[in-house]
């Protein structure tokens, strides 16, 4: 992975959460882009985190290397806030300075039953969800804003799933991911008085390691999988969320975007940047596109109505998608006036 110059030379980023997917695309990119990258997680060498997966920080921190770039991998639980105190006062210690926090935390796949609606919830493991989801990025906010504010200079990014305002298919999941963009609209609001920006950033269909191991396929032949979800055409590696925030770390008016949600598809039209592959996909669209024709057709299947449901969740609040947002809603025997639909204005 690399990046023409190295906008960020000099400066220094810790990734929370660089343990693999988006976490570690971002990663990978602000080490290229010259920034000194410290990767946290929980999971590091000879010690497994939340996850069944083989991916580790250490793992992050030398492909870095490799790259010719600078990183430091040190394990870190972010649900303990002692842990982060001190991985505060390292970094301050060490470095001296914070330009980039990334807020990447994630590891609650297992956590989660998507098959469950809100009514039969086993209450027992909420706290714990969202504490390993949501509270362990406020905590490293806390412990790391402050470096940043003292300089009066800087960027925090909330990893989220999605730009859009609708659900995101299980009420627990979409707590979490609209809370963390509402976490980086109040942490703006309350930096707007600073040279320190945050805002949320998100992917698209992200092959990460875990989406390739499931369709079965490596990175080098990941078109492949078309054949099993036509919708893995317009993915995207984690490269393209990486680019993304360099991006905006390196945009020295990066403050126009403080407190939003931004896309990285979008953000590489703006910028110029493309995914590894030299595309820029465009996942939303195609999206669009699949759902209005299967809405048109005479009778939708199971998967045909799972994907009208699951779209018209997204965009039923978007003003720019109504008309398929009452497209769908129609299909779907909920009426024209379908939830979050009003009279149109």
């Amino acid at each position: 992975m690399t990046w023409e110059g190295l906008p960020l030379d000099g400066q220094v980023a810790l990734v929370a959460g660089a343990t693999r997917g988006a976490g570690r695309g971002i990663a990978r990119a602000l080490g290229a882009a010259g920034a000194l990258v410290y990767c946290t997680g929980r999971s590091a060498a000879g010690q497994a985190g939340g996850m069944d997966r083989p991916e580790t920080i250490n793992e992050t921190a030398d492909l870095i290397r490799e790259a010719g770039g600078r990183a430091v991998a040190v394990r870190a639980d972010h649900t303990r806030e002692a842990e982060v105190a001190d991985l505060a006062a390292r970094v301050r210690a060490e470095a001296g300075r914070l330009d980039v926090l990334v807020n990447s935390i994630w590891g609650a796949d297992p956590m989660i039953d998507w098959s469950k609606s809100f009514w039969e919830l086993d209450l027992g493991g909420v706290r714990d969800y969202l504490d390993q989801t949501l509270v362990s990025h406020l905590t490293t906010s806390r412990h790391f804003a402050p470096l940043m504010v003292e300089a009066d200079r800087g960027l925090i990014v909330e990893v989220i799933d999605g730009h859009f305002a609708g659900y995101r298919g299980h009420i627990l999941y979409d707590l979490v991911k609209a809370g963390l963009a509402r976490m980086a609209y109040g942490m703006a609001m309350e930096l707007a008085r600073t040279g320190v920006t945050a805002l949320s950033l998100s992917p698209g269909f992200l092959r990460s390691e875990a989406v390739l191991g499931h369709f079965g396929v490596a990175e080098d032949n990941w078109r492949e999988a078309i054949a099993k979800d036509p919708f893995f055409a317009e993915s995207e590696t984690p490269a393209l969320v990486g680019r993304a925030a360099v991006a905006l770390a390196a945009d020295p008016n990066v403050k126009r975007k403080a407190g939003l949600i931004h896309f990285a598809a979008d953000l590489a039209r703006e910028y110029g940047f493309t995914d590894v592959d030299g595309r820029t996909p465009d996942f939303p669209a195609m999206f669009d596109a699949q759902v209005k024709a299967v809405a048109e057709a005479p009778a939708a299947d199971d998967h045909g109505r799972f994907l009208m449901w699951a779209r018209y969740g997204q965009i039923h609040s978007d003003p720019a998608r109504r008309d398929l947002a009452v497209l769908l809603s129609k299909a779907l025997g909920l009426g024209d006036l379908g939830p979050g639909l009003g009279p149109a204005a």
